[in-house]
């Protein structure tokens, strides 16, 4: 990165709500010549125009602006277009896949991280790091799996996307291999919300850190995290915190802003949040 930078956003998840996206650039000011945008992935989905909010982003990236890791409703989105999965009733993704570019879309969101490094104190992942990794640890991982759906050959893309989806194994272990390692890895970076002291998930629970959570598991962070040790740890995926701040080290940037609540921009240098809410509701 070459040019200065004034301030370092990391914008939540987007999930195809263009018209929010849009007011939050305009309430921080986004300057593309001194700003630069970290989006925490789920930048389609459920909102009114995935297919302008992709656009976008894609434009924002490919201009040296912004960053993105892939959240798991962009891995869904990679499985449809591929032919692998079907559109979800309640997913409003039809519109990047009829687009004219679609090719492009599709082959530059398959070519994005799973996870990032914002400065030299900060890591960005989708859904955020289990309590037995270290942030180094997450992002050679993350690799493997961006490897995967990135690969020259779409056989080997299409395997591991065919492959993806499931819950087990719902712990890590170094001796894992194969596309159950890969699915190991994509559902602790992009799926996590509960897991046990060992670092097991759970997959069921979506609500409030209020709500009851099934016996012996507990939200990721409240752990004790190796990468929060080393690394603020920043995550979106979890609607239901809408952007709560964990602690000095971890901070939730989803404000639900499909939900019809807000899109989130979490500002590094100073750690203040600015938010608006989801004009189109």
């Amino acid at each position: 990165m070459s040019r200065s930078i004034r301030y370092n956003y990391v914008i939540g998840d987007v999930q195809g709500c263009f018209e929010a996206l849009k007011a939050l650039l305009k309430k921080i000011q986004f300057d593309a010549d001194q700003d630069f945008i970290w989006f925490a992935g789920d930048l389609v989905a459920r909102g009114e125009n995935s297919v302008g909010a992709i656009r976008f982003i894609k434009k924002l990236v490919d201009a040296g602006v912004a960053k993105t890791v892939l959240g798991n409703h962009d891995l869904n989105l990679l499985a449809v277009a591929r032919g692998i999965k079907p559109i979800k009733d309640k997913d409003n993704i039809a519109d990047v896949i009829h687009a004219l570019e679609s090719d492009d879309l599709i082959d530059w969101l398959r070519k994005q991280p799973l996870c990032l490094f914002p400065n030299e104190h900060t890591v960005l992942t989708h859904a955020g790091i289990p309590n037995i990794w270290t942030a180094e640890q997450a992002a050679t991982l993350a690799k493997e799996v961006e490897a995967a759906i990135a690969h020259e050959d779409f056989n080997v893309v299409d395997t591991f996307l065919k492959e993806m989806y499931g819950k087990t194994p719902d712990i890590w272990s170094d001796d894992l291999d194969g596309n159950a390692r890969l699915r190991c890895i994509t559902n602790y970076l992009t799926r996590m919300r509960l897991i046990d002291e060992n670092g097991r998930l759970e997959f069921s629970f979506k609500e409030s850190l209020d709500d009851s959570m099934p016996k012996g598991f507990k939200p990721w962070f409240d752990f004790d995290s190796k990468a929060a040790k080393t690394h603020q740890v920043v995550f979106g995926h979890w609607a239901a915190l809408e952007g709560k701040t964990i602690s000095k080290k971890i901070q939730n940037v989803d404000g639900g802003c499909v939900w019809g609540h807000q899109l989130l921009a979490y500002r590094l240098e100073d750690k203040h949040i600015f938010a608006v809410d989801n004009p189109v509701f």
